[in-house]
Order: C-alpha cells, then structure tokens, then sequence
C-alpha cells in the first residue's frame, strides 16, 4: 500500500472518530453545566472543556466569555478552529475522497452525505435547546462509517489503517473525558458521594456509553475508583483505555513493515504496562498524573506511526 494513502485511511478515521469524541465531551460537559451545584467561578466546566482539549488559547484569541453558547459553538462549529466537529467531519470527508477507490462505494456514501448535512447545520446553528441532539447525530453519523467499514471491507491493510486509527483516537479521548471529571470537576468535599457527585459521574458514564455496563458490571454506587477500573482497565468494555491499547497493539503486529520495530518496541511497552497495572496503584499514583501519562504514550505513538508508515519517501 501507497504510503499517501495509508495517511488518508488513517486520518479519515481519526478524524471521524474525533468528532464523536468531541460531541461526547461536550456532551458530559453540558450535562454537568446544568446540574445545580455551588461552584468556585461560574463557567468552570467549560474552562476545563477547552483546558483537557488544548484549545483554551485558540478560544480566548476570540472570545472574552467562557460561557456554554461560545464555547458549543467554538467546538461543533467553528471553521476557524481545527479541532471543531464541523472540521473533523470535513477531514474525514477529504481524506475519504482522497481514497475513494480504495473505500467501498457504502463507506464514502456515508461521509459524503454526512459532510453535506454538516453543511446544513453548520447554515442554520444549533439552538441551546437542541444541542444533546446534535450530539447524537454526530455519534451516530460515526457508528454509521465504523459499521459499514466493518461490514463492507476485505481485512486486508486498508481495514486495519481505518481501525488504526479510529482506536488511537478514542484512546485519546476516553483519556480526555475521565480526565475532565476527575481533575478539574472535582465537587467541593460536601458533595462527595453525594446527588451532585452521582450525577456527574452518571454523565461521564453515558457520555462513552457505558452507565448500562457500570451497572451490569458492579451493580450499586457509582464511585470514582470504579469508573476509573471500568475506562481504564476492563478488557470487556469497548471504550476503555486497554481495550483500546489491545487492539492497537494487534492492528500494528498485523500490519508490520520493515521499519516498524521501534514503533512495535513502543506499543509493546505500553501494551504490557496497561496489562500489568491495577486500578489501586493508578489511584496510589493519581489518576491524573496516570492519564496525562498515558496521554503522551498515545501521543508519541501516534507519532511514530506518522514517521515508520506515512512520511517516508519509500513506498
């Protein structure tokens, strides 16, 4: 496989895929903005969206107010910001028609039209009212790809580049969510275990799909410890962190190469420290400092496949 094209299989599915996650942290952050609850300074918890992002400066060159209306429309719509839903669905869109006979005809139907009805929105806004169902439309727009990728597409090369990096990308952010919640929204210590505390873990859980898994899994009080075990370390739940990793780690001992071994080295040292780690030594840790960590692991890896698969000259 050409290296150029391996790049656009890449980036559409890491884009795609990073427009679901930031419809899911906007989503968690919405949710806990109207819960009634005594905080510092007004608007904390849209700071915290643009902080755990990287977007604070972008923001702030441009809007004086941290408020819910600047902030939603800075990160779902914004063509000046890169990191906006509305350019994510754009990337992914061009790296598809980049790609289009490798795709199946399905899989660049579903950007395209996609990108089209982004178009629309994009003219008409999203009212305040209506923002948790926009939200919905950008997680199900993805699944629609990641669907018919998976129903449509031979498991040669060009599959594994889409999977790659559609689980990058979601490592990355189920990182990010846990991370908004536990750093930045802690409650003040009154409201520790209490309905406030609940109800912002409860949106941390819906907003990766996993309160019905907290529940089958554990069964009463929702706790931070918990969370942290079901995102982090459950190989059965699809959006954690090592089920990420793991899959991650299979995509690249498959697709290989013969300048990989760094890469590889790279991924297995990550692979064997996720697979070796419990949940009371991340707390022990801080789980802060444990997801900032893990952060730059996928960073960097995400790096290197950049160097070993797609900025070589050789094809």
């Amino acid at each position: 496989m050409l290296s150029s094209t391996a790049d656009h299989l890449y980036w559409m599915a890491r884009s795609m895929e990073r427009a679901e996650n930031t419809a899911r942290m906007l989503d968690v952050t919405y949710r806990m903005s109207l819960l009634k609850q005594a905080m510092i300074e007004p608007n904390n918890e849209w700071r915290a969206m643009l902080s755990i992002s990287g977007l604070h400066e972008g923001f702030e060159e441009r809007h004086d107010i941290h408020n819910a209306e600047n902030v939603l429309h800075f990160m779902a719509l914004d063509k000046k910001n890169p990191g906006s839903i509305y350019n994510s669905i754009f990337l992914a869109r061009e790296n598809a028609r980049a790609v289009r006979g490798t795709i199946t005809s399905e899989m660049w139907e579903a950007l395209n039209s996609t990108w089209l009805e982004m178009l629309r929105i994009h003219a008409e806004g999203i009212a305040l009212d209506g923002v948790s169902r926009f939200f919905e439309w950008v997680k199900e727009r993805s699944h629609l790809s990641r669907g018919i990728a998976h129903g449509t597409m031979l498991r040669d090369n060009t599959f594994r580049f889409i999977r790659l990096g559609s689980f990058l990308e979601r490592a990355d952010n189920t990182a990010r969510i846990l991370d908004v919640k536990y750093h930045i929204l802690l409650p003040s210590l009154k409201d520790v275990g209490g309905a406030t505390d609940y109800y912002q873990w409860s949106a941390v859980l819906r907003s990766v799909s996993a309160f019905e898994s907290y529940r089958k899994v554990y069964r009463d009080q929702i706790t931070p410890k918990r969370v942290g075990e079901l995102l982090i370390l459950r190989l059965d739940m699809a959006r954690s962190l090592i089920t990420c990793v793991n899959e991650v780690h299979r995509l690249l001992l498959e697709i290989n190469g013969p300048r990989s071994n760094e890469l590889i080295n790279r991924c297995n040292q990550l692979y064997a420290r996720m697979h070796t780690e419990t949940i009371d030594r991340v707390f022990e840790y801080g789980l802060h400092e444990y997801l900032s960590e893990f952060l730059e692991q996928i960073y960097n890896l995400g790096d290197l496949i950049n160097t070993t698969y797609f900025w070589s000259t050789d094809e």
